[in-house]
C-alpha cells in the first residue's frame, strides 16, 4: 500500500507508532514528487553518489562530500577503537572532557551529552564554542584542570575561534604540568594544520575523520562517535539504528516507502509556501534540533532560497501562527506530555504537521541519518547545492579586517557602526519601532546574542521571542554569537531576505589575552560581531544593533520593557 494514500495522513513505514505525516492541501505535489523520484530512480542515483541528483554537471563540494551516504556501514570497524580510547580515559580517572569547537564539530556532541548524559564512571562532557571572556572564565571555574581532557575539534583544522580557545587552555595546562600534550586530543581531517599541531606538541591523540564528509554532516564520523564514546554511550547500539535508516534508502525500497525520501519530498516542496520548519520535542530530546538546525539551514540556506528551522521557540496560541509554519514533534516514548491533541489543533487550523516517535534515545542514530538524507535530497528539489556555504566566509574576512584595523589603531577607536545603547532609552525606542515596523507577512525575527550564553541571559531572551511574536505574528528564532555562524549565519546571508536581525553586544567587565597571539578575546568576540553586522548590511538585511553595556541582565530587562511597549 502506498502509505501516501490515506485520506487524511501519512503513515511512514506503514506503521502508526513511528512517523505519521500530515500534509493537507499539499500532499498531491509531494505525491507527485515522489512518483517523479521513483520514474527517475532517485535512490539509486543517491546511493551511487551521481552529481546529477542536483546538478547536470560535477560541482566542487558534491562530488567529494557525499562519504555520509556509506557511515552506518564504513564506521563499524572504528568504534572498537574509540571505545578502547574511551576506557583508557575512564580508567586513568579523567572527570570532564572539554570540546572546542564550532558548528558540525561540536553540536552532535553536545546532543549526545545532553541526551544521554554520562555513563558512571565515564567523565562528563561539556561543549565551549563561544568566544565571549565570561563563558572561558566560566568553563575554567567548572572544571579542575588536572583532571580535564579537551577535545581540538576542527575540519579544516584552521578554525580561528577553535585555535584561540587551544592557545589559551594550552597555556593554563602548561603551568601545571610538563607534559600538557597529554591532555590534549585532536579530530580532524588528514594533513591539516591542526594535525601538524597536534603532532608538533604530542597530543594525546590524533583521530583523522573522513575527508569526504562535510562539517554538519559528520556527527556519525569522529567528530561524533569519540566524544559519545568518551562519555560511556552505547556507539555501536547508535550505529545500529542509522543502518536501519541507511537500509530504508536501499535500491529495493520503493522511493514513496523510503521514509527519509518522503521526508524530503515534504520538506522541498512545503519550502515553497511553507518555510517555517517549527521543532516542538518531548523533554529528553530538547537538544536535537540545535543539531538539525545547522544541518538545515546551512545546506539550504542559500542563492536567495531557504527553509527557516524554528527551535526553541515558546509556544503561542493558534492566532499567532502565520499560514508558513510546517511543525515537526520528536516524541520520545515515556516522556511526560502528549503531543497529539496540540497538532490535531495545528491541522485543524490548516498547517502541515510530522509527528515522530521514538522508541528510545538511541533511535537518535535513525533520525541523524534520515534527516541528512531528507535535506540533502530537498535541496535537489529548490534547485541548491546542499553542501557548500558561500556566504560563511564574507563575515570572517570582515571580523579579520576589523581586528585589523583595530590592532592598527591600537585600540583607539572603533569601527563607525549605527548602534543603538540602553542607556539612551528614547533613541533605542525610536530604533527599535522603526525597525520593527519593517516587518511583513512571512518574515522572520532573529535575536543574535554576542554575549555570554548562560541560563538567565537565555530565560530574558526567551520572554522578548515570545513578546516578538505575540506582537507581529511572525517567527522567531535566536542565536548565541559567534556559536550560530558556522550554522543560521549562512542562511542570514545567503537565505531569502525576509529575515529582520537584532545584534545584542555587551562590554564585558573581564577580558583574557589569547595566548601566541596579540589580540584578546573580548577584541575577536567584538570583531566577529562586527564583521557579522557588515556582512548583513552588504547583503541588505534588516538590521538593529544595540549595545546593553557592561550590566547585560539590566539591559536586557530594559530592552524587553522597551518592547513590550512598542505599541
Amino acid at each position: 500500500m502506498n502509505p501516501l494514500k490515506d485520506k487524511r495522513h501519512t503513515f511512514i513505514h506503514g506503521k502508526k507508532d513511528r512517523q505519521i505525516l500530515f500534509l493537507g492541501k499539499d500532499k498531491d505535489q509531494v505525491e507527485e514528487r515522489l512518483a517523479s523520484w521513483k520514474e527517475q530512480k532517485f535512490s539509486q542515483k543517491l546511493r551511487a553518489k551521481d552529481h546529477t541528483v542536483w546538478f547536470p554537471e560535477p560541482k566542487p563540494e558534491i562530488t567529494d562530500r557525499l562519504g555520509w551516504l556509506e557511515l552506518p556501514e564504513v564506521m563499524q570497524e572504528r568504534l572498537e577503537a574509540f571505545e578502547t580510547f574511551a576506557r583508557g580515559v575512564k580508567e586513568e580517572g579523567v572527570s570532564r572532557v572539554v570540546l572546542l569547537g564550532m558548528g558540525g564539530s561540536s553540536l552532535a556532541s553536545e546532543v549526545f551529552q545532553k541526551t544521554f548524559g554520562n555513563a558512571p564512571g565515564h567523565p562528563g562532557l561539556f561543549v565551549l564554542d563561544s568566544t565571549h571572556p565570561s563563558a572561558i572564565r566560566s568553563m575554567e571555574e567548572k572544571v579542575d584542570l588536572s583532571r580535564t581532557l579537551f577535545l581540538v575539534s576542527s575540519k579544516s583544522g584552521t578554525t580561528l575561534e577553535t585555535l584561540s580557545l587551544f592557545r589559551y587552555f594550552w597555556k593554563e595546562m602548561s603551568s601545571l604540568t610538563d607534559k600538557p600534550g597529554h591532555h590534549f586530543v585532536a579530530i580532524t581531517d588528514p594533513e591539516t594544520p591542526l594535525m601538524k599541531l597536534a603532532q608538533d606538541r604530542d597530543f594525546r591523540m590524533v583521530f583523522q575523520s573522513n575527508p569526504d564528509v562535510g562539517g554538519r554532516y559528520s556527527a556519525l564520523t569522529d567528530f561524533g562517535l569519540v566524544p559519545a564514546a568518551l562519555i560511556g554511550a552505547d556507539i555501536h547500539r547508535l550505529l545500529d539504528r542509522a543502518r536501519i535508516a541507511y537500509e530504508n534508502t536501499a535500491f529495493s525500497v520503493s522511493e514513496d516507502k523510503a521514509s527519509s525520501l518522503i521526508l524530503g519530498a515534504a520538506l522541498g516542496e512545503l519550502a515553497k509556501s511553507r518555510d517555517k520548519l517549527t521543532f516542538v520535542t518531548s523533554p529528553s530530546l530538547d537538544s536535537f534540533p540545535d543539531w538539525l538546525e545547522q544541518l538545515i539551514a546551512e545546506s539550504i540556506g542559500k542563492d536567495g532560497k531557504g527553509i527557516i528551522p524554528v527551535v526553541g521557540e515558546p509556544q503561542a496560541s493558534m492566532e499567532e501562527y502565520g499560514k508558513d509554519r510546517f511543525f515537526v514533534c520528536l516524541s520520545l516514548e515515556g516522556d511526560s506530555g502528549r503531543y497529539e491533541e496540540k497538532l490535531k489543533k495545528l491541522e485543524e487550523a490548516g498547517h502541515p504537521t510530522l509527528l515522530i516517535y521514538l522508541k528510545d534515545k538511541y533511535d537518535l542514530g535513525q533520525e541523524i541519518f534520515r534527516w541528512e538524507v531528507a535535506v540533502a535530497s530537498a535541496g535537489s528539489i529548490l534547485g541548491i547545492h546542499p553542501f557548500n556555504q558561500p556566504d560563511v566566509q564574507l563575515a570572517k574576512d570582515l571580523a579579520r579586517n576589523a581586528m585589523e584595523r583595530k590592532k592598527d589603531s591600537q585600540g583607539k577607536s572603533d569601527d563607525a557602526v549605527e548602534a543603538f545603547s540602553v542607556d539612551e532609552p528614547e533613541g533605542l525606542a525610536g530604533a527599535l519601532k522603526n525597525w520593527i515596523a519593517q516587518a511583513q507577512g512571512g518574515d522572520y525575527i532573529t535575536l543574535q546574542a554576542y554575549l555570554f550564553p548562560n541560563v538567565d541571559t537565555t530565560e530574558v531572551l526567551q520572554k522578548i521571542r515570545i513578546g516578538l511574536l505575540k506582537h507581529k505574528q511572525i517567527t522567531t528564532t535566536m542565536g548565541y554569537g559567534p556559536r550560530f555562524l558556522h550554522s543560521t549565519g549562512q542562511l542570514h546571508k545567503g537565505g531569502p531576505n525576509i529575515g529582520l536581525f537584532l545584534q545584542l553586544v555587551d562590554e564585558p567587565s573581564v577580558d583574557l589575552s589569547i595566548p601566541e597571539t596579540d589580540y584578546s578575546f573580548n577584541t575577536l568576540i567584538k570583531a566577529q560581531a562586527l564583521g557579522d553586522y557588515q556582512a548583513l548590511k552588504q547583503r541588505g538585511r534588516r538590521v538593529l544593533r544595540i549595545n546593553l553595556k557592561s550590566d547585560v541582565s539590566g539591559g536586557l530587562d530594559r530592552l524587553k520593557d522597551l518592547m513590550e511597549n512598542l505599541g
